[in-house]
Order: C-alpha cells, then sequence, then structure tokens
C-alpha cells in the first residue's frame, strides 16, 4: 500500500485489481426470527448471490447470526451465539435492519 503524497489520508492499493471481498463473502450465516422485509428464502438467496453460507443452527464456525424483527424474546439460536461469544468465538449478531444495511453493500464496489 502506498499513501498519497498530496493527501496523507488517502491509502491506495498497490495493485487496483485487488478487490475487498463483501463482508458475507465465505461467512457462515444463521437467520433466526421471521424478518419483516423479505421472506427467509429471499434472504438466503441474497446471502448467497454475495457467498456466504447459509447454516442451520450455531456453531463455532458461525460468523453472523441475524435477529429478524419478528421474534419473541431470545431464541435458543440467539442463547447459543452468547454462549459461544462469552467463550471467545468471533461470532457478529446483526439486528435485521444492519443485515439490510450490509445487503445494500454493493459486491462489486467493496
Amino acid at each position: 500500500m502506498n499513501q498519497n503524497k498530496d493527501n496523507p489520508e488517502v491509502i491506495l492499493l498497490s495493485n487496483p485489481s485487488h478487490h475487498i471481498l463483501h463482508p458475507f463473502c465465505n461467512k457462515r450465516i444463521v437467520f433466526t426470527g421471521a424478518l419483516s422485509t423479505m421472506t427467509r428464502s429471499d434472504a438466503a438467496k441474497k446471502v448467497r448471490t454475495l457467498g456466504g453460507i447459509l447454516q442451520g443452527a450455531v456453531t463455532k464456525e458461525t460468523d453472523f447470526v441475524i435477529l429478524g424483527k419478528k421474534r419473541h424474546g431470545k431464541s435458543s439460536k440467539h442463547l447459543k451465539a452468547e454462549q459461544l461469544i462469552s467463550l471467545g468465538y468471533d461470532i457478529q449478531i446483526l439486528l435485521e435492519d444492519d443485515f439490510m444495511w450490509v445487503l445494500s453493500i454493493p459486491k462489486d464496489q467493496v
């Protein structure tokens, strides 16, 4: 990486052909609770398009747990994620609004 001499806050990649991957690319994702903005099937398709891997249950390999807005309290998946986080596993819990924001990041502009 090179710093722009005119503006030290601008960082240029050494090779512009290297692209940064979408945050969901090659990440394991679990949904819990119903989504209010789309069906789980549609959300799964969007995640797969971005290179994400869907899981049915939270495991030590899970990267993201998406909490749908239509939920009642903490689900067993949510509780399992919190338990694994407390043991030092790097699992991100995203609210549905945050999930929608990450989905909106264009795949070809990251």
